[in-house]
Parts: C-alpha cells; sequence; structure tokens
C-alpha cells in the first residue's frame, strides 16, 4: 500500500502526508484487575506518518511506533513491573509496532484499518475501528488533522503472559485489553 517515496505516494494517489504529533497523542489501555476493577493506563510516547487520501481510502496507510517503556498507570511499582519481562519487556523490545495492511471506508467518517500489530516481538493482525475525527489550521499556520481508534486484544496472544491467582478464585490481570488510540497530525506536504 505504501509507496516508495511519500512525494510520488501523494503525486500518484492523492494521499497528504501526516505526522503523528507525539505531544498531543497518546495510546490509552483498560484492563480489568482482580475480576471485578478496572486499570487504566497510557502510553504517552509515540511517533509515526499518516498517508491519508480521503477520496480514495484504500490508498492510505499507517505506520506509528510506542516507546513500551512509556506506559504509565499512574502508579510506579505497577508500571515498573508493567515495563519488566512480565509484560512489555521494554529493555529488550522497546517499540510495540503497528503498520496497516489495509484501510476500508465504512460510512461518514468511519473507517476500518487492518494492520500487524507487533508486542514483545510477535506479530498479530488486529483491526482498528477509526473515526476521522476532521482537520484545521492552527494558531502558527500548520494544518492539523485528528484520529480517535479503538480495539481489543488478547494480551497472551502476544507473550504477555504474568498473572496471579487470588484467593476467591479468578485472577488478578484479565486476559482482554481495550485499546483507544487519540492521535493528532499534522501535515507534512
Amino acid at each position: 500500500m505504501t509507496a516508495s517515496s511519500s512525494s510520488e505516494q501523494t503525486q500518484t494517489t492523492g494521499a497528504t502526508t501526516w505526522q503523528i504529533d507525539s505531544v498531543h497523542s497518546n495510546v490509552e489501555f483498560s484492563v480489568r484487575h482482580m475480576m471485578i476493577a478496572t486499570v487504566k493506563g497510557q502510553f504517552a510516547n509515540l511517533a509515526g506518518t499518516i498517508h491519508f487520501d480521503e477520496q480514495h481510502p484504500e490508498n492510505s496507510s499507517v505506520e506509528a511506533t510506542v516507546d513500551a517503556s512509556s506506559v504509565t498507570t499512574y502508579n510506579e511499582q505497577r508500571d515498573n513491573h508493567l515495563r519488566t519481562n512480565d509484560f512489555f519487556n521494554a529493555e529488550q523490545w522497546p517499540d510495540i509496532k503497528f503498520k496497516s495492511t489495509k484501510i476500508e471506508h465504512r460510512k461518514g467518517n468511519e473507517y476500518n484499518i487492518t494492520g500487524d500489530l507487533t508486542i514483545r516481538d510477535v506479530t498479530k493482525p488486529v483491526v482498528l475501528d477509526t473515526e476521522y475525527d476532521g482537520q484545521i489550521l492552527d494558531a502558527f499556520g500548520m494544518q492539523r488533522a485528528a484520529f480517535t481508534a479503538t480495539t481489543e486484544i488478547n494480551r497472551k496472544d502476544f507473550g504477555v503472559n504474568w498473572n496471579g491467582v487470588i484467593e476467591s478464585g479468578g485472577v488478578v490481570v484479565g486476559d482482554k485489553v481495550k485499546v483507544t488510540l487519540n492521535i493528532a497530525a499534522t501535515r507534512q506536504d
């Protein structure tokens, strides 16, 4: 889907190139804790490029990288544990990666973005339920766009297997993880 260069793709497909604005973007997640509560967290450091063709979404593509060590649940002890081999092993696998393989327009500003998600050097296909939130010209003369995407993954599919059993039955950490991407991007061409 991605042409050999950004400018070639822009000329041949009508796609515009956008750089993810890491200051105004994040990846949020939520997972069950102790079977009944929900713990939320986020990854603050991400980067990537979006080639977006509104007229022909099938010509669009996305590549993004998230810094696994930037995980925060606002609890230092838990965050440090999440960076270990029990979870993300951020030292050995510092990047969580996503690369689109197919983009489909559903209706209005809604898209399905199918792609390969890599966590801990394990790659699995995922579908991001994505909404194009629009674009504006900011106070500094930069064209900005925003996207919101959601998906749900099973953490064990990616080798994130640590868990503990609680006395009353059940486990400490649920397997299903809800993921929300809040993406702001600036136009590059």
